[in-house]
């Protein structure tokens, strides 16, 4: 495996640096190629990351969590938007889940459900059930930024492997943002 180059940025194996990742992230990785960097964790939001490491805000994808409900049910989700869009929860995103009522889940329900830390929660390494829902811009993006679980660094991956994940479905679910 070629180590990539994007930005100022050490990549990494990401199975060569397991303390990159959260735990969830090191069990589900598998085969999944993917590269790790350290980071500033307070540089982790996407804006002033790609600022900070020369990474272009086209290269980085974000992954929000969602809480549907819909007659007492509850759902989460994952969606994975360009860091260039923000993700349609009330149109597309709510249709697909069938839920009457949704919202970026809050920060405490995402972080203790996840075990991963706000501003690095990644698709890799959900709770098995829940639905990852991938934009068709990164699933076709080629390599892109990530979060990695943590807070102190990124994972660097081939959209088209994220669309590949267990319960992941690739849909038109951003607008320009």
């Amino acid at each position: 495996m070629t180590t990539p180059e994007l930005g100022n940025l050490d990549w990494q194996a990401a199975t060569e640096v397991p303390d990159l990742l959260a735990a969830p992230v090191r069990a589900a990785l598998g085969d999944i190629p993917a590269y790790a960097a350290a980071i500033d964790p307070a540089l982790a939001d996407t804006a002033a990351f790609c600022e900070q490491y020369a990474v272009p805000m086209a290269a980085s994808a974000n992954c929000v969590i969602v809480h549907g409900k819909r007659a007492g049910e509850s759902t989460y989700a994952a969606v994975m938007v360009p860091a260039t869009h923000r993700a349609d929860v009330n149109g597309v995103i709510r249709r697909h889940l069938g839920v009457r009522k949704i919202s970026f889940a809050a920060q405490d329900d995402a972080v203790a459900s996840t075990a991963m830390e706000y501003g690095g929660i990644t698709p890799i390494g959900l709770p098995a059930e829940w639905p990852v829902l991938v934009d068709e811009a990164v699933a076709r993006a080629g390599l892109v930024v990530i979060g990695s679980g943590i807070r102190g660094s990124k994972l660097l991956v081939d959209g088209a492997d994220l669309a590949k994940l267990p319960t992941a479905t690739v849909l038109a679910l951003s607008v320009p943002g």
